[in-house]
């Protein structure tokens, strides 16, 4: 059990933690590289979302690749760089930063993407090998039913199962808290799924 008196004196670090992630996390990459290569403002288009799936929808792979590297790298970005200076339980605290503000981006009135790419990096950046059996898990759930929906929602439901598994219960813990975020912010996806129209991986719908 954590000390009340050491964990109060720590409180301000965990928080300083909380608040470079969320910057970090509330960084609009989709919008913003949409906009400077001259499509418009993202959110106008397919699913309104800001993240890759709905990038890729402007015809432009390019600037979807770019868009998932860079909202995979803040979620590693915040974790390791708070890991480096603060340690292990800080990096915990500014992953879960990095994706509230994926999700809840102040700059957009707090609505902001679905979170996987970011959640993958956080993964990458706190325990590796989840995050790598993430990406596979991901990779063959798109290639068989191509649905980018569907691959994160599995993906995400396994991972915290997978931690386990590595006995980094304090990590599960937080990943299995995300994946419940993670699946919230899916939950249109979901009802498409159900219904049977939901748009598939390369869909301009």
């Amino acid at each position: 059990m954590p000390d009340p008196i050491s964990w109060f004196f720590d409180l301000p670090y965990y928080l300083a933690a909380l608040a470079f992630g969320y910057f970090l996390g509330s960084i609009p990459f989709g919008l913003l590289f949409a906009k400077m290569a001259g499509h418009g403002d993202i959110r106008n288009i397919g699913s309104g979302n800001i993240g890759t799936t709905n990038v890729l929808r402007t015809g432009s792979k390019k600037l979807a690749a770019l868009t998932l590297l860079c909202d995979v790298l803040k979620g590693t970005a915040a974790t390791v760089l708070v890991a480096l200076y603060m340690g292990g339980d800080a990096a915990l605290i500014a992953g879960l930063g990095a994706f509230l503000g994926h999700l809840f981006p102040v700059w957009l009135r707090f609505r902001g993407g679905k979170g996987v790419a970011t959640y993958i990096g956080i993964l990458l950046g706190i325990f590796w090998p989840a995050g790598v059996t993430f990406i596979a898990i991901w990779i063959t759930t798109a290639y068989i039913t191509r649905f980018s929906s569907l691959s994160a929602l599995v993906a995400s439901l396994v991972t915290p199962f997978i931690l386990l598994a590595f006995d980094q219960w304090q990590i599960a813990q937080m990943m299995g808290l995300l994946s419940i975020l993670l699946w919230a912010k899916h939950h249109e996806n979901i009802a498409r799924l159900l219904k049977g129209n939901e748009s598939r991986i390369g869909s301009r719908g």
